[in-house]
């Protein structure tokens, strides 16, 4: 009688795979194949530019103004990486980066989750009033020389902390993070309430482990606005060689490469001559590749982040 059953059981296996596998026309055959297809090409187009700068960025500077480089260099050399990394004020401008990075992301996240929590209770007295206020901050700005005159008047001119204090609460990160909040269960911290437990507990131990998909991404958000970031150096801290950044040093050797006078003159250095286009390139890698080693860490979390909010029960 067992054996009976399993040979039931088997042979209705086969028969729901073969009727799962002849639900496969040729109409979805086709389609699989266009989509593949368009998938490969779109790829392609996305990956060749990114290809094509690190390949130049490789390149000797004087052969790259002939053309032709598209995927590989075809003079290696290394100067054109020398003359951005022998830069004046390097290890400084790198340092400084890598400290508002962390910095900002660290305090910036975790100011703007605490708020997030307090304006997401139901029971907080202003929740609508603060929250209509930080988002009227998204659209109206008090304007370039009346924020400079501020940040005079409170010492951040000159000072570490103009990277970090005006962009500790991000709107649009608060509002990501209360919307999130607000989509969880309220059972979970009035149960925790019932055993005792105050709102620092709550947050500490169950909002922030519900909320970490979130988290991470406007974390990520926040790492890549700081680390991109040179204009503020430029208005607040350019008089400070202690406090320049590493985008801000390549924004004045880009700008320095832009004004010459043609494509083909060259720049002299300690380690040969380079070209404007090839320290371009070396520039750019340089500046973009930190945030691609970070990217795929984050890269769960940010896919997570973005999506598992749009699923309601």
């Amino acid at each position: 009688m067992a054996d009976f059953n399993l040979k039931e059981k088997a042979s209705a296996n086969k028969i729901v795979r073969g009727g799962i596998m002849s639900r496969r026309t040729k109409g979805d055959m086709i389609f699989d194949t266009i989509n593949t297809i368009f998938m490969v090409i779109f790829t392609i187009i996305i990956l060749y530019p990114l290809l094509n700068m690190v390949a130049v960025s490789f390149n000797d500077g004087l052969d790259a103004l002939k053309g032709g480089i598209y995927l590989w260099p075809r003079i290696f050399t290394t100067k054109n990486y020398s003359t951005v990394l022998s830069m004046k004020n390097m290890g400084n401008a790198v340092r400084t980066s890598v400290m508002r990075t962390v910095i900002g992301t660290l305090s910036a996240t975790f100011v703007t989750a605490l708020l997030a929590y307090i304006l997401s209770r139901k029971d907080f007295l202003f929740k609508k009033s603060l929250s209509l206020l930080y988002v009227v901050t998204m659209y109206v700005n008090g304007g370039l020389i009346p924020v400079f005159l501020v940040y005079k008047s409170l010492g951040l001119t000159n000072n570490f902390l103009v990277y970090v204090l005006p962009g500790m609460v991000p709107a649009f990160s608060m509002l990501v993070l209360r919307t999130y909040m607000n989509g969880l269960p309220d059972s979970l911290a009035e149960s925790a309430m019932i055993d005792g437990a105050g709102h620092f507990t709550i947050f500490f131990r169950i909002i922030l482990p519900l909320c970490m998909p979130v988290i991470a991404t406007v974390a990520l958000f926040t790492a890549v606005g700081q680390w991109n970031s040179w204009f503020d150096v430029m208005i607040y801290n350019r008089m400070s060689d202690n406090l320049t950044t590493l985008q801000y040093e390549l924004m004045k050797l880009l700008s320095s490469v832009t004004n010459q006078k043609s494509n083909s003159e060259v720049m002299k250095n300690a380690t040969g001559t380079v070209t404007p286009t090839s320290v371009r390139a070396a520039a750019t890698v340089v500046t973009s590749l930190p945030i691609i080693i970070l990217y795929p860490f984050l890269q769960r979390y940010f896919v997570a982040g973005l999506t598992i909010g749009g699923v309601k029960e």
